[in-house]
């Protein structure tokens, strides 16, 4: 029983599916708008982007390091892809794949920096965090641009067999990105830095340019949630993706990454993402100002990162209750005491 007990609580992503179902039902007690179809459709379409976006988060996370700037790289390539398809008449297909080889470079110019440049990831995401926003600024004199075009709504509106697309592509990235960290060599180097940096660069690993890397998937799978991002509103706006990074970052760490590296499973951050967007729409459910939403969303990091600091001391006192617990249920009965004999 106990050897069950333990194996049962060694699956990383069954903590976050058992906190997924406390959160949807707490929820739904507070409000019966939660189970709707409609709803429970459009948390879906929500949590897509964050979950995709929350991939490359995960594997610069797994590196030990931190990705600020998914947000404003959403809101940059937004414009530009609006830019492209209504003014410069470019059609859709090759819009998407320019946005997709300029997400690429904007991950490229975090990796240099981080990894070649040996500056730290905070430092060099935050920059680019800024700078990606500024230059999004600077296309049509800072203003959305509307109606891009009618063949980009199917993109993330459209069905198959009569569910959503954006479910597909969710399965599909984490599929890869599954098969990716687990099956190849490059994946596995990714966990070597994180949990190890200097283990792993005396075992041959190059650990720069596996770095860099992460920073380049991070790169496009931001790319590809701005795609979403403007097929879902058929527009672009430098206002776009504001709290994306917050969000995708704590997918991961609400999904059980450790924030030092080195720990985390990829399935459990698409359902961090999951609870994030139910949580938030929940509080917009019942009407809660976008000030407490803001403080619970950092709450909930907060609390996510606490448990992982404590994760360790959290298992050694879970082991040594339960090993109290099996030790007094093998301990024998003592012998009976009889009465004396009454009179």
């Amino acid at each position: 029983m106990r050897a069950s007990l333990s194996r049962l609580l060694r699956i990383p992503i069954l903590g976050p599916i058992l906190s997924l179902i406390v959160v949807a039902m707490a929820v739904g007690l507070t409000t019966d708008r939660f189970w709707l179809l409609d709803n429970l459709n459009n948390v879906a379409l929500q949590a897509s982007i964050v979950a995709i976006v929350g991939i490359g988060s995960t594997l610069v996370i797994l590196t030990g390091g931190i990705d600020l700037s998914p947000g404003s790289a959403i809101a940059l390539l937004t414009m530009i892809m609006a830019q492209l398809i209504k003014t410069n008449g470019v059609p859709v297909p090759v819009a998407i794949l320019i946005v997709l080889v300029l997400s690429a470079l904007m991950g490229a110019f975090n990796g240099l920096l981080a990894s070649y440049g040996r500056i730290p990831t905070f430092i060099v995401t935050l920059a680019a965090m800024s700078i990606f926003r500024g230059i999004a600024f600077l296309f049509n004199d800072g203003s959305p641009i509307f109606s891009v075009s009618p063949f980009l709504e199917p993109l993330f509106y459209g069905k198959m067999l009569g569910i959503a697309l954006p479910f597909f592509y969710v399965l599909i990235f984490y599929g890869l990105a599954w098969g990716f960290l687990k099956y190849t060599p490059a994946g596995r180097r990714i966990y070597a830095i994180g949990g190890n940096e200097a283990a792993a660069r005396l075992s041959g690993i190059n650990v720069h340019q596996t770095r860099f890397m992460a920073f380049v998937i991070a790169g496009v799978t931001a790319g590809i949630g701005s795609i979403l991002m403007t097929a879902r509103l058929n527009s672009g706006s430098p206002n776009y993706g504001v709290g994306t990074e917050l969000q995708a970052i704590g997918a991961a760490v609400v999904g059980g990454a450790s924030l030092a590296g080195g720990y985390g499973h990829i399935l459990a951050t698409m359902v961090g993402a999951a609870i994030i967007v139910v949580v938030q729409n929940g509080l917009n459910l019942n009407a809660v100002p976008a000030s407490w939403q803001n403080i619970t969303l950092g709450g909930i990091i907060a609390l996510a990162v606490f448990v992982d600091m404590w994760r360790s001391d959290f298992g050694r006192l879970a082991a040594r209750w339960f090993g109290r617990l099996a030790v007094r249920g093998k301990r024998p009965p003592g012998p009976r005491r009889e009465l004396p004999p009454s009179g």
